[in-house]
């Protein structure tokens, strides 16, 4: 009789999840235009992917293989892998191969990934091989990083790089012919327990962004949502949600949970600066306190002229070439401009643009708004 309250206990519990979730669905049109989804903006503790390595080798390889006098490694691989199939190399014997590569093989295990599901896999060469096109991969174990076997990887590699080389040494690569990727080439041997069904009632939400205004306000759309107490935030990145014990009805809360839409709070005033490429990224946020800018810079031009010097007759002298030198420097008349109190994105773009700043000179001009503590935001260099 208990077995059977607690099987209509959880068949009720799953239909009133099943009704939230109907009812969730129509008033989603509701929401705020400015809100995003929870499942946009964080994930379930536990509920994560696992990276999977393995060593390996390619075969068949149209001549593009390793040079195995320079890698031997892979001969050493070839004569255990053959070894295992019976065949036996003698040890003062070393194949001279240019068809077999020697080859690292990675993959992702999604969450929940179930034996017999299958993986896409990728592959890279460790020796030096030119190309992997059209090789195959053999049977590679892939393990995690507790070292046990979770996967199976081979098949016929897919390369979308190819490169040609002339006899005068000459080459042409396109793209990356030492890296391929099998779709679907490894079968899936072992799950890794999550802790989704076995948490108990509750799961944490982890933010993909620390923030304790958006935190705050998903605590809040979870105990309207779901009432009082079902959420608390345990910092400004996790919230714990209240649920369901039972793996079925917690799958149909979690369907409800992670549709609801919420508030986000607003960034902070930052100012991306890319020291490499000169990208600057500046935040809807930033502001520019009074401040009164003049820009400007000198073009330098240097013009080289060569004349030659001709002695007049029974001089005894020599023709020689002189060189002869122009510099003309020249100064842009850029005006100062003003900014007001509290001035914001737009107004500094357009500020800038006026002047004809680039983005080296925005970098100066940023720089000198933060030394005198006119711009209201940090600048990060990344």
């Amino acid at each position: 009789m208990a077995i059977l309250m607690m099987t209509e206990q959880t068949a009720f519990r799953v239909m009133r999840l099943l009704f939230i979730l109907v009812f969730a669905i129509g008033f989603s049109g509701f929401n705020p235009a400015q809100a995003e989804r929870i499942k946009d903006l964080a994930s379930i503790e536990g509920v994560r992917a696992n990276q999977l390595v393995g060593y390996g080798l390619v075969v068949g390889l149209p001549g593009t293989g390793d040079q195995t006098t320079q890698t031997q490694f892979t001969v050493q691989s070839l004569k255990t892998t053959l070894a295992q199939l019976g065949v036996v190399v003698p040890e003062d014997v070393n194949p001279q191969l240019k068809n077999v590569a020697a080859v690292l093989v990675h993959a992702e295990l999604p969450p929940f990934a179930k034996a017999g599901q299958t993986i896409d896999v990728t592959v890279s060469s460790v020796g030096n091989a030119n190309s992997l096109r059209g090789g195959s991969l053999l049977m590679t174990p892939l393990k995690g990083a507790d070292g046990a076997v979770y996967a199976l990887a081979q098949g016929n590699l897919v390369v979308g790089g190819f490169g040609v080389e002339g006899a005068d040494g000459s080459s042409v690569t396109v793209n990356i012919p030492s890296s391929g990727r099998i779709p679907n080439g490894a079968i899936v041997e072992r799950e890794v327990t999550s802790p989704f069904a076995t948490g108990g009632d509750s799961l944490v939400l982890n933010l993909n962004q620390t923030d304790f205004t958006t935190a705050q306000n998903l605590v809040k759309t979870v105990n309207d949502f779901f009432g009082a107490d079902t959420a608390r935030a345990l910092d400004g990145s996790s919230v714990r949600v209240r649920g369901p014990v039972d793996a079925s009805a917690k799958v149909a809360f979690v369907s409800v949970l992670e549709n609801l839409e919420i508030e986000t709070g607003s960034a902070s005033a930052k100012v991306i600066i890319n020291s490499r490429t000169g990208t600057v990224v500046i935040g809807s946020e930033v502001r520019v306190a009074e401040a009164a800018v003049a820009h400007g810079s000198l073009i330098v031009t240097i013009d080289e002229d060569a004349f030659v010097s001709q002695p007049g007759a029974f001089s005894g002298g020599q023709t020689q070439v002189v060189e002869n030198s122009s510099v003309y420097i020249e100064e842009e008349d850029n005006r100062m401009f003003l900014f007001s109190p509290g001035v914001t994105l737009d107004d500094l773009v357009r500020a800038v643009n006026q002047v004809g700043a680039s983005p080296s000179d925005l970098v100066a001009i940023l720089e000198a708004l933060q030394q005198v503590g006119a711009l209201k935001a940090q600048l990060v260099v990344i």
